[in-house]
């Protein structure tokens, strides 16, 4: 993995007061009875060449969250800027040059690719639909993006069915880089493969990011996965982002009772280990009808009267180590626990 970009580097991708709701809809007039809040006042920065990791339970609004950014789904309120440039997902001309810089990974290698086209076609689409290449050169730019994931041009012809799930994964990696994309978003890319074949695949992305200076937002709910390939590591929780902070700094002194609840949950290899569990009490709210105040507070075992007044903003404790929690000394109380 390359060295952590410096705040001199510009970012390539800035989220501003980024929010996305469903309307729920009931009666024979679908009139509108509620909103479900997926993603509620989220910003984020990512830097060139930085992978960014977004981490949280199943339902929390990272995958909304990364669709989001790509410009898939449009949003509630908030604004999108790439490369210095304000998204307007109205302007066709606009959202088709985006296609071209901006990709994505999808989750699931058997449902993301078009079973009845062939491999060396799924790879080279995105250069037809771009018109961006002659036939001789798709074809020269398809077998080198095989070659570059670990698969035999040889095998151009074949159809997905007739691949592993690892090397499916490794067709999707192959097509979201055949635009010489400059950021990828990640969308829990190994979650459906077998353990040996997450590393394989893991190892792969990390090399790309490197060879080809990629920026990557990397989706995931497996914390050690996100800890070996992140630079910077956002933790979501119910639809907002609650701590962000280098790598190391997080997993080294999660400050947010959330995020040392999950990193508590993580195994160690260490059977001598006494490391304490720290157990989350009831279930996640519906982010239909979210908690007053502090979302997490229903589960917090620090929770006070001010956690259901008043709604705690991101405010940075240490260098680059940004908290949304109302307590004063996170970085005492953590050493507590």
């Amino acid at each position: 993995m390359i060295d952590v970009p410096g705040p001199e580097v510009p970012p390539l991708l800035e989220l501003k007061n980024l929010k996305k709701y469903y309307p729920i809809q009931s009666g024979i007039f679908s009139r509108t009875v509620g909103q479900v809040k997926a993603v509620d006042d989220v910003s984020l920065t990512i830097r060139k060449g930085e992978i960014l990791g977004l981490v949280g339970e199943s339902g929390c609004g990272k995958t909304t969250l990364g669709r989001l950014a790509l410009g898939l789904i449009e949003p509630t309120e908030g604004a999108i800027i790439f490369d210095n440039t304000v998204i307007n997902l109205s302007a066709v001309s606009q959202m088709r040059e985006l296609r071209r810089h901006i990709q994505i990974i999808f989750q699931d290698p058997y449902a993301s690719l078009n079973p009845s086209m062939s491999v060396g076609e799924i790879i080279g689409e995105p250069l037809l639909v771009h018109k961006v290449m002659n036939r001789a050169q798709r074809e020269r730019r398809v077998a080198e993006l095989m070659h570059t994931v670990g698969l035999e041009p040889r095998y151009r012809s074949r159809y997905p069915h007739e691949f592993s799930g690892g090397q499916r994964q490794r067709v999707g990696i192959a097509r979201a880089l055949s635009l010489h994309p400059s950021l990828v978003i990640c969308d829990e890319p190994v979650s459906a493969l077998d353990v040996s074949i997450q590393a394989q695949v893991i190892n792969l992305l990390e090399e790309l990011q490197e060879q080809l200076g990629l920026t990557y937002l990397f989706i995931s709910h497996d914390l050690s996965v996100i800890n070996h390939i992140s630079h910077r590591v956002g933790v979501m929780y119910l639809g907002k982002i609650v701590e962000m902070a280098p790598t190391g700094a997080l997993y080294g002194s999660p400050l947010h009772p959330y995020t040392r609840a999950l990193l508590s949950a993580v195994p160690v290899p260490d059977p001598n280990c006494r490391c304490e569990q720290i157990e989350l009490t009831g279930e996640v709210p519906s982010p239909v009808n979210p908690p007053s105040g502090c979302r997490f507070r229903t589960r917090c075992q620090h929770a006070e009267d001010i956690c259901g007044r008043e709604e705690p903003i991101l405010r940075e404790i240490t260098p680059g180590h940004t908290v949304a929690c109302h307590f004063d000394d996170l970085v005492a109380l953590s050493k507590c626990l």
